[in-house]
């Protein structure tokens, strides 16, 4: 597998494409409602998608940013 990490944004469907290979995508397996991990012919991941995107980089953010606050609070 060789190394080649891009990253592209389609706005128009919100949707975000990570590729960590140039391999061929053979299979794919869905992650949850909206993250899609591909896979190449010996099923080693070589890309993730994302639908909603914009949404769930935020739910995310929003997420880790109140849990690191909650330790914070505790010390």
């Amino acid at each position: 597998m060789s190394n080649k990490t891009q990253m592209k944004y389609f706005a128009n469907e919100d949707v975000l494409h990570l590729a960590i290979s140039d391999d061929k995508e053979a299979g794919s397996i869905e992650l949850s409602p909206n993250i899609t991990a591909e896979l190449n012919e010996d099923g080693e991941l070589i890309g993730m998608e994302i639908l909603q995107a914009s949404s769930y980089i935020r739910d995310s953010i929003l997420e880790s940013a109140q849990a690191k606050i909650l330790e914070l609070k505790k010390v």
